[in-house]
């Protein structure tokens, strides 16, 4: 499963930003209900998770897909096995 081709087009690379923004934005939520827990307690901050995931899919749906199912690979060499 390592040696899986990734596309390289933009909507694909902006599909693997999901992961990390959603776990930026839990930390940092939470971060901040650890320093202000009234004010800024999750049941009053899980609207920005949700708005966070919807401009990441925004962005998703907007961007080129212009590559897409190409990999970004380096090119094989012209005659393996002959390089001695």
């Amino acid at each position: 499963m390592a040696d899986r081709i990734r596309c390289a087009c933009q909507r694909c690379m902006m599909h693997g930003l999901m992961g990390p923004a959603v776990l930026i934005t839990l930390g940092v939520l939470f971060l901040l209900n650890e320093w202000r827990g009234d004010y800024f307690g999750f049941h009053y901050t899980w609207p920005v998770l949700l708005i966070v995931i919807g401009l990441i899919k925004l962005a998703e749906s907007l961007s080129s897909t212009e590559g897409h199912g190409t990999a970004a690979m380096p090119p094989a060499p012209d005659n393996p096995g002959q390089g001695r």
